[in-house]
């Protein structure tokens, strides 16, 4: 199980803020198709916050090394990763360790705490 922190990752609101990270980090934003083309077309290590499983598969196949997904449809699309063989990996916000344990026994990739 991935267990990452929000200082992971560098939220951004635009492709403009991409300038501003750190050479080799991880950029996260909201599902925007533009964003994700430019951090594809760039070789841009990026993480999206998704929404439905049509997003989830768009951002699997354009290459994105994280979906961050709600505790509510975690599951299902954990499930549609593993039946794709996503390489992209399902994380799940939670604010308390002990939900570290609730989402491995549910098979999810990994956790990020906010």
């Amino acid at each position: 199980m991935i267990i990452k922190e929000k200082k992971d990752f560098f939220k951004i609101k635009d492709i403009d803020d991409i300038s501003n990270t750190p050479p080799n980090s991880v950029v996260l934003f909201d599902y925007d198709l533009e964003m994700i083309k430019f951090c594809k077309e760039n070789s841009i290590p990026f993480a999206i916050k998704i929404k439905n499983i049509k997003e989830a598969i768009f951002a699997n196949s354009f290459g994105a090394k994280y979906i961050i997904v709600d505790k509510k449809n975690a599951k299902e699309i954990q499930e549609i990763a593993n039946e794709y063989l996503f390489d992209t990996k399902v994380l799940v916000k939670i604010i308390f360790d002990w939900e570290i344990e609730v989402f491995a026994k549910k098979g999810i990739d990994g956790v990020i705490k906010i």
